[in-house]
């Protein structure tokens, strides 16, 4: 919907450069995947930290998606739900990072712009990178339940 509603595209030189947002990542080296059995509490304790972290950028992308406004509400709402949920899979849940809120309002500073097209592109990276986590994390979270018998 960015694409067609405000023309951003994959190939656009500005969103490349604009591309310095830090947003959460798994990866094989947190203990997906392949080696998940071994590292389950890492890869849970990584996944539930990203999610609440990005909490945070979906606010920002609610601000600025207005015309998703209401979408972006729920899915910020899920979001959070999972995040609380993943964290009471892990084994020490205090060792889950969650963003204090001199920390959130921190980055929505930084993330704030007088720029229309440069919210535009943020917002486009912010919801390109969350489905690419949320990707990840569902493989992840079914990898673990086909072998490791939890309940999500």
């Amino acid at each position: 919907q960015m694409c067609e509603k405000f023309t951003v595209c994959e190939n656009s030189m500005e969103m490349l450069v604009q591309n310095n947002l830090n947003l959460p990542k798994v990866t094989e080296e947190d203990g997906d995947f392949l080696t998940l059995f071994l590292f389950q509490d890492k890869c849970l304790r990584k996944i539930s930290s990203g999610l609440y972290t990005f909490r945070t950028y979906l606010e920002y992308v609610q601000e600025t998606f207005t015309s998703e406004k209401q979408n972006v509400e729920s899915l910020c709402y899920s979001t959070e739900h999972l995040a609380r949920t993943i964290r009471q899979m892990v084994i020490n849940p205090d060792e889950v990072i969650i963003p204090d809120s001199a920390t959130r309002e921190s980055l929505h500073a930084k993330l704030k712009s007088d720029k229309i097209w440069i919210e535009k592109i943020t917002t486009h990276l912010i919801l390109r990178d969350f489905t690419s986590f949320m990707e990840k994390t569902v493989r992840a979270v079914r990898y673990l339940k086909n072998t490791r018998s939890i309940s999500v």
